[in-house]
């Protein structure tokens, strides 16, 4: 929370677990979140040992080995680029919640101070708790440990020091039980923390909320929500990332066929458009109740106002009780009456926009987009995307 006299901001990442533990070794400075020492420590721990081990026995690149570490994108992707980016999203994630989430009481929605700093208290003792990564801790040992015949799974092909007996070599267990824990424990780190957003947004849209039908923004005011989906978009790169590489290898060196893959690229992007637009649905019973009340009274509005109009300016008859409702400046004439119940008609049940969908769809596309030039070129690929916008 900040301090007393600035509006109240829950971070997803500072004052959990996971961030006290890297901050007591060192790896978290007292300023800041550390974000790149992190990124660059676990990329380089998880990644170096198996890049070493491969290059020693010579299965680094073809030659010994039809298929090497290198050509097997996924083992690269998980730990340069996935690990890396669910390290950096921490930073971005603080940032756009510590920005948004104050805007709340800064646009009038919620006017309680203390009830907004009850619901925030809320959320940090949740964060803070031990017993979820504990669960989590025990969920990647679980996923390591217990994972049934790994050691002859497709993508450690590359780790297979004694042909005769399938015996993985250190490269591999590196793999297995370092970095792809590593990974693990990221992942459901942020599936954790995007639990705890969506239970905080449920907590807000309890509170009485001072919504305005007629804003502009189509959400009664809450239109700066829309920008919250875009705290996970390195979350869903870095997963779409690790997707999207295995697709690739199979694709380049398996003959698979791109039109295989239409259905899990079409169920994945179903699926994080669901997760990770959770938080914003928590408004819908809100807005929708706002919307189709404000309805009824706007339409009541333009109504008393128009017959107003009618009465003076066509009947020609004095009309003392509604005299209040014609000289009003709020309303105006009887256009901006019409306007204000059409921003009425026009309001949206979810906080979300373009800026949310793009925030989601285009980092779990864009490494679908790498895969697919495997074998489209991307000239071809542009040519197409003209013609169909064209």
């Amino acid at each position: 929370m900040t301090d007393s006299g600035d509006p109240p901001a829950v971070s997803l990442i500072r004052g959990d677990p996971m961030y006290r533990v890297q901050r007591a070794i060192g790896l978290i400075p007292a300023e800041g979140l550390g974000i790149g020492r992190r990124a660059v420590f676990f990329a380089l721990v998880t990644w170096l040992p198996i890049a070493a081990w491969a290059w020693w026995r010579g299965h680094a690149v073809a030659g010994a080995l039809d298929e090497p570490l290198l050509h097997h994108f996924g083992v690269t992707i998980r730990c340069l680029v996935a690990i890396p980016l669910l390290i950096i999203a921490e930073g971005v994630a603080h940032a756009v919640t510590m920005r948004l989430l104050p805007q709340f009481l800064r646009a009038g929605i919620v006017t309680d101070n203390e009830a907004f700093r009850a619901v925030v208290r809320r959320a940090e003792r949740a964060r803070d708790q031990t017993l979820p990564w504990i669960l989590i801790v025990g969920a990647v040992i679980a996923w390591v440990v217990l994972a049934p015949a790994t050691h002859q799974a497709h993508d450690i092909i590359w780790a297979v020091d004694e042909p005769a007996t399938r015996s993985v070599g250190f490269g591999g267990w590196w793999y297995l039980y370092v970095a792809r824990a590593v990974y693990v424990a990221l992942m459901l780190a942020w599936f954790w923390r995007l639990f705890l957003l969506t239970r905080f947004m449920f907590y807000l849209s309890r509170l009485p909320l001072s919504l305005v039908p007629t804003h502009p923004d189509r959400h009664g005011g809450l239109g700066f929500l829309s920008a919250v989906p875009g705290a996970f978009a390195l979350v869903i790169l870095a997963l779409s990332a690790v997707l999207s590489a295995g697709w690739a290898h199979d694709v380049k060196y398996h003959e698979m066929s791109l039109n295989s893959l239409k259905v899990p690229a079409a169920s994945f992007l179903v699926l994080v458009l669901v997760v990770f637009l959770s938080p914003l649905f928590v408004y819908l019973p809100v807005l929708a109740r706002t919307r189709k009340f404000a309805r009824l009274e706007y339409a009541a509005l333009v109504a008393r106002h128009g017959r107003a109009v009618r009465e003076r300016w066509i009947n020609g008859k004095p009309v003392v009780d509604d005299e209040p409702l014609l000289e009003a400046q709020e309303i105006g004439p009887v256009a901006d009456t019409i306007s204000m119940y059409d921003a009425v008609e026009r309001m949206r049940p979810v906080p979300v926009d373009r800026t949310s969908l793009f925030a989601v769809l285009v980092p779990a596309i864009f490494p679908m987009i790498l895969v697919v030039a495997l074998r489209v070129p991307v000239k071809d690929m542009l040519l197409s995307l003209l013609k169909a916008l064209t």
